[in-house]
Formats: structure tokens, sequence, C-alpha cells
């Protein structure tokens, strides 16, 4: 499938590739999220009317609506409305026509959405999670928390999480990709836009921060599912997860604020009329803060028992992280005063974004001060100073919706509208949340409180609701405009001047009629014959081949219902996934363990969801890489720093990078609780070493033979390049025998992962890299099929390189795994 429905047709968003549709979906879908989160927001804000409780919710409820209020707004709203924006405009920005990938494009916004569809379905399924947003061991497993908490609901809620976490990382290696090596003709780095970079460094920081998280959420599922100990141990495991889950909560705020603070750099340009103040000082500072992000976490845990000289030093990493950013803000504050302000809406609001970031920011300061800290910590003070930094970038985001609405509808909007919506807006906030600071000494996250707040709350309430009446006058606006609006020109701004506003209003599917150039200076288009294209099934997507002069360019694809198969298929898996651990309990029960699980009866339907999933996603798989898909390659394009690589071979690299922070988590759980249970009181689990030895071996002769099977390939040698992978076959399937059998051996003598934590830990780490070898072995079987059925490979032998990288990093992690476990 190819062609492309027309906009009006429901077909064309279920197929599209488009990186434009995607954005509007992205930016669809996130708002929808964002009612459903302020509504739930409404609800319990109602229930703080009073100490004690209005009696809107119960306890439980309570507790739900303010996790999932969370959840939403940071996971479900923020990154994905920002990514949106991205979707649509960094390709426009960059002189692209898409995304380096684009099934995997819109197979990240079908596991975003399916993510959110398992939060919603988590309410149904007996209560969705209600541990909080942070999600803290031990309460986020079922030993520690109430019957409602250990449900399928709960399971929903961290698999949903899970899914949107997978969704990011498939965004992010898409990303890099394209910013790197898709840039126009003379568009270096330096003189990218600032949204565009803005991004490019979010999506860095998302590479790492998410695969930080998705270890945490790894080991937590394994908990709640399969009954393993990593945060029900006695000692250690809160500790653990915090470490894990700030490692990257930390970033998310910059993660969730850059983009804004990209939007607020394009606006403030546009709207101040001249170019932003020391842009490379700027650009220079947003680069510290995205490395110096990673090294102030702790200062989320100086009320644990981490030694005060460690303390120290991430309050001073904490404090010396606002330098940039204080240069950040005088930029924009100079590019006002040297400009000539035009007060339109979305400079309204990028103003109102700066000013609220500059009193969160402030209020942050006190949090970075351990002795302060003990004092704040887990109170309003923490809720106010929070949502003044991460609504700032909401507030950034709304202008950049107005800012862009034009562009995207081809109509324009009411400016007395959206002026009123901006002081409807501003007003609702600060009501919201100023009173805060003021009844500081509430706890967060709990109805009662001491009377003597009662007054600021019902003014946060009564904020809450104007606050919310803002929203709603902005859907007004913008569904008015889109019916009844004036035509947009294509550059309604006097001032803009990136590369989306050169482009028709809204865009037409490839973008640019000329390839677009930078070689003079400025923009021009340029007629350009020569192109890459992609080879289809044999290449792969987004892997065309070099380009030769004289060439047409082959056109592009742009549909494809395989990435809404594979979204579909794992939903149901995921939904599976959410109540097996009664059959788990049972299984225990049955050899005689008393575990703590769920009390819940097994439900059959959920091992049918399994089955389904897992033979759907078999099924769609196998057809997304028999699809012929063409993306073609900019013939000329800025590629610097890897204009040598090419872009499937750099999304590989940009994949493992994240994958070592998957393993690097995981691994870093063992020594963590190895150190603080005793490095030599450790009980060692394995029988006996010559298992892990045999295996060593094992992996490392399979490096070899997919080294044969890439020489095979390049000589144009069938026989050969099938005996190579054959044999790479045969020897990861002897390495699944030998651990099946030594699996086997600790269950004979009843040794499970639920035994210890020793046992979670090794059944955990060994099992997730062998879930990496059975995924390599899944690919290999595909692409053996591929050289049997249409001598595959032989043409172009890149697809056996890329299969080697992955296969190579597996047998390295072995490598590490084996005197970690089995000699130590």
């Amino acid at each position: 499938m190819s062609d492309l429905p027309p906009m009006t047709s429901v077909k064309r968003w279920l197929v599209t590739t488009n990186h434009k549709d995607v954005g509007i979906l992205y930016l669809g879908t996130a708002l929808f999220f964002l009612l459903l989160g302020g509504v739930m927001a409404l609800a319990f804000r109602a229930q703080l009317w009073v100490p004690g409780g209005t009696g809107l919710l119960s306890a439980g409820e309570f507790n739900q609506a303010v996790t999932a209020h969370g959840l939403l707004m940071v996971f479900w709203f923020l990154s994905p409305f920002a990514a949106g924006f991205a979707n649509y405009f960094v390709p426009l920005q960059i002189g692209a026509k898409d995304l380096a990938f684009p099934r995997m494009n819109a197979l990240s916004y079908w596991f975003y959405l399916f993510s959110g569809i398992l939060i919603v379905l988590s309410f149904f399924q007996g209560g969705a999670y209600a541990g909080g947003w942070t999600m803290y061991a031990p309460l986020n497993v079922p030993t520690y928390t109430p019957a409602m908490e250990a449900t399928t609901g709960g399971n929903a809620t961290i698999l949903g999480l899970m899914l949107f976490v997978i969704s990011i990382t498939i965004g992010t290696v898409n990303f890099l990709v394209t910013i790197h090596r898709s840039r126009a003709e003379g568009l270096g780095l330096w003189n990218m836009p600032m949204f565009t970079w803005s991004w490019l460094l979010t999506v860095w920081m998302m590479l790492f921060a998410f695969a930080a998280l998705l270890a945490a959420l790894l080991l937590l599922a394994t908990d709640r599912l399969f009954l393993t100990q990593y945060f029900a141990a006695e000692q250690g495991s809160s500790l653990l997860w915090a470490h894990l889950f700030w490692f990257f909560g930390h970033p998310e705020v910059y993660i969730v604020f850059f983009p804004a603070l990209g939007i607020m750099f394009e606006t403030f340009q546009t709207f101040c009329g001249r170019r932003l103040v020391g842009r490379k000082w700027v650009i220079i500072a947003m680069v510290l803060v995205a490395v110096q992000s990673f090294l102030v976490w702790m200062h989320h845990m100086f009320l644990t028992t981490i030694n005060l000289e460690i303390k120290t030093l991430m309050m001073a990493t904490t404090i010396g992280i606002s330098l940039p950013f204080d240069l950040m803000v005088f930029a924009l504050i100079y590019t006002m005063v040297k400009g000539r302000v035009r007060f339109t809406t979305p400079f309204l609001f990028s103003l109102g974004a700066l000013v609220l970031f500059i009193l969160g920011g402030i209020t942050g300061v006190f949090l970075g001060a351990v002795v302060l800290d003990y004092e704040f910590r887990g109170t309003y003070w923490v809720v106010a100073h929070f949502h003044y930094v991460m609504v700032s970038g909401v507030t950034a985001l709304i202008a950049g919706l107005y800012y862009w609405w034009p562009k995207i509808t081809g109509k324009m909007y009411s400016e007395t509208l959206g002026k009123l919506n901006f002081a409807v807006y501003f007003i609702g906030f600060n009501l919201l949340y100023f009173p805060q600071f003021i009844a500081w000494e509430t706890p967060r996250r709990v109805f009662h409180y001491t009377g003597d707040a009662q007054f600021y709350h019902q003014l946060s309430t009564v904020g809450a609701f104007v606050f919310a009446a803002s929203f709603v006058i902005m859907f007004a606006t913008f569904i008015y405009s889109f019916l009844y609006g004036p035509k947009a020109p294509d550059n309604p701004w006097e001032f803009s001047r990136t590369a989306e506003w050169a482009v028709p209003s809204p865009p037409p599917l490839e973008n640019w009629g000329g390839r677009p150039s930078y070689a003079s200076g400025h923009l021009e288009f340029v007629e350009d014959s020569a192109a890459a294209t992609d080879g289809g099934v044999a290449h792969g997507e987004g892997t065309a081949s070099e380009t030769v002069a004289g060439h047409e360019e082959e056109h592009p694809d742009h549909a494809s219902i395989w990435p809404l198969g594979i979204g579909i298929g794992t939903f149901v898996f995921f939904l599976g996934l959410t109540g097996i651990t009664p059959y788990l309990v049972e299984f225990a029960e049955n050899r005689g363990h008393s575990v703590v699980g769920t009390s819940a009866e097994p439900n059959a339907l959920y091992l049918g969801l399994v089955a389904l999933g897992i033979v759907l996603l078999g099924y769609t798989l196998f057809k997304f890489g028999l699809e012929q898909f063409t993306v073609p390659e900019m013939a000329v394009a800025e590629r610097w720093p890897f204009g040598g690589v090419g872009n499937t071979k750099m999304g590989v690299w940009v994949f493992l990078a994240s994958d070592v922070v998957v393993f690097g988590a995981a691994i870093g759980a063992f020594v963590f609780m190895r150190l603080h249970t005793g490095w030599s009181d450790w009980t060692t689990v394995p029988f006996a070493s010559w298992p892990g030895l045999l295996n060593t071996y094992v992996l490392l002769t399979s490096s070899f033979t997919v080294i044969m099977a890439l020489v095979f390939a390049e000589r144009k040698n069938k026989k050969g390049l099938l005996g190579a992978m054959g044999a790479t076959l045969a020897l990861a399937l002897t390495f699944m025998v030998v651990k099946a059998y030594e699996y086997n051996y600790k269950f004979a003598i009843g040794e499970y992962w639920w035994t210890s934590i020793e046992h979670s830990i090794y059944f955990v780490t060994t099992g997730l890299h062998a879930l990496h070898v059975i995924l390599g072995v899944l690919i290999a079987i595909f692409m053996i099929y591929r050289i049997v059925s249409v001598d595959a490979y032989l043409e172009d032998h890149r697809p056996v390189e890329f299969f080697g990288l992955y296969w190579h990093f597996v047998d390295i992690v072995w490598v590490i795994l084996f005197p970690l476990f089995y000699l130590m």
C-alpha cells in the first residue's frame, strides 16, 4: 500500500506515514489526554475544598485520580504534544521531505495511542495504579499495597507506561537520524532553527533517560507480573527504585521544557522582529543543561541515607544547572528590549511562559539546598514549584499552537479570542498554584490538611475551574477558526525566519517543489534530478542506495497499514499480560511456595489475549518486513558528523546506545543490591560455571559466523551466505538449549525467580539477555527465508551487516554477564 487517501477519509489516518499527518495525530491525541487528565484534576481539587474531603471521591479513588493525572500530564500530554510539533515542523525547518523512517514514525504514534488506551482501561480492571506518578518502592508492588493496586488495573498502568517508552525510543532514533543526516545543503548544525535545536537536544536526552526508565519498568513489571523481588526486598529496594527513576526523572524536566523553550525562542524572534540575542551562547547553554541534567538526580533523594558528601555534591550540581538557564532567560529579555514587540496571542503565551518559568526556577532553588529540602520535601511547596515549571512549558506549547495554527490548517484565528484565552489562562493558573506556596505545609497527595490552610485550598480550587475555562475558550477559538476563519497567507508573520513559512499553508504532501538549499547563505530552491532510492525489501526502510547522478527520483510512499497492525498486536499482547499474575501465583502455590501477588482468580481471557497478541504480532511483523516501501534518501544534504554512515546503520547504532543503558541499569541493579547486601554475603545462583563458559564459546563462535555471512553476501555467494546464517541460527539455538538446561536444573531443586532477591536478579538479567537472543533468532529465520525465496542480500549486503551489529552487541553483553554471575 503506497497511495495516500484524501484527508477527509478515515482510512488516511489509519495508514498514513507522512510526517505532517503523524504530527496532527500526535497533537490531537495529546489534547485528548490533556482533557482526561484535566477532568481528574478538577475532581480531586473539588475533593480538597474542605479538610478531610468533600466525599466526592473515596480515598482509593482520590489516589487513583492523583496518580493518573500526574502520569497522563507528564507522559501522555506534555512530551507527545511537543512531539506533534516536531513531527510536523522539524522536517520542514531542516529542508527534508519526511523523517528518515516514515513507517517507524507511524508505529511510534500507534504505540503511543495504544499505551494511553491501556491507562484508560486500567480504571475498568479493578482500579488503576494508585501509588503516585513517581511509583516509589516498595508501594509499587503488591506486597505493600492494598488489594486494589494489586489488580490487573495496576499492571495495565505499568505496561502502558512501558509501551509508551518503547514508542518514545522508536521516535527518538528516527529524529536523531533525520536531523543529523537530512539537513538541506548548507544548513549546518549551528544554523539550524532554534526549535529544531531544542528538539535535537531533547531527543538526545530522551534516548538515554527513557532507556533508564524502561529498565526500571521492566524490573517493576517482573515484580508485579512474575513475582520477582526487586522492589519487595527488605533492604535497598526503595533506594534502588529512586536511583533508577530519578536518573530518568530529572532529565525528564528538561525533556518536557526544551521544546517549549525552542518555541519561545522562535516566537520571541518573530514578534520582536530581531534575531535572538546571544544565539550561539544560548545553544551552548542548552547543550550544557542537556549534559548536566544527568548529574543532578540525587537532589530528589536528599531525605534518603545517602551520605552528606554526595548530597553536597548534588546540591552544587543542582544550583549550577540554573546558571545556563539564567543566560537563556536574559537572552530572551534582551531580545525584547532590543526589538519591537508585537503583542500577538503567541507572543503573550510565550511571555507568560517566561514569567512562570522564572517563578518556578526561583522556588526550585530552595529545593536544591539540602537543609531547605528537608523542610519542603513532600509538601505543597513541591507541588506548586513543579507546576510552575512544567506548566510554563505547557504555556509555551500553547503559544506554538497559536503560532503554527495558520500553517497547519490554512486558517487564521481571532486575536480577540486568543488574547481573552491568555488572560483567563494566566489568571486561572496563578490563582490555582500560587496559594499552594502559602499553604506549603499541606502534605502532597492526601486530602487531609489543617483548617488554617482551607482558604488557600479553596482559592486553588476556584483557580482550577478558571484555568479549565481557559481551555474551553481555546478549543472554541480553534474550532471557530477551523470552520469559519479567514484563509491564512503562506506567511502571516512579518518577521518569521524559518523554512516552514516558505511553503503554502497547509504545506503540500511532499513539502517542496524543488530541492531546498542554503548554499548561497539564504533559502532557495533548486532543481535536482539526482536521487537515491530505497531498494524495497532487500534494503529495508530508509536504507536507500547511494546517489547516482542522472537517475530520476523515485516517488516516495506515504501509506502502510502494517504499523497499525503491529500496534494492535502489541496492544492485545500487553492487555493479556495484565491478567497473568493469578496464573503465576497458582503456579507457585502448586509448587509449595507461598507468594504475595493478587487474590484475583485466573481468567482464561487474558491467556487467550496473550496468544492472540503473539499471533497478530508475528503476522504483522512478517508482512511489515516483506512490504515494498520506497523511502528516497536526500541526494544532497548536510550530514556532518555522520556523513559516512547510512540512515539505517546510524539508526541501529543509536538504538544500541539506548539498549546499553537498559542493560547498564539492569546490571547496575545487580551491583547495587549485591553491594548493599555485602558482596561476599551474596548467594551465587548458578549451580556451576561450565554452562556459562560453554555459552560464552557458543556466542563468540556465532559472532564469527555472522562475519562470514557478511563476507559471503559481499561476494554474492548464496550458498555460503545461507550456510553462515544457518550456522548462526544453530549456535543461537544451542545457547538457548544450554540456558534452558540451566534453568530447568534450578527448577528441579525448587529454586525459582521468586525464591530470593539473588534468584530474581539472576533470572531477570539473564532472561533479558535471552529475550534479545530470541529476537535475534526470529530475525535470522526471517533473513534465511528471504535468502531462500528471493536471493535477498546478494545485491545489497547491508542488512546482513546491520544484523551483525545487533548480534555482536548481544554477544558483548553476555561476555559481561558471564563473569558477574558465574565467576564472582
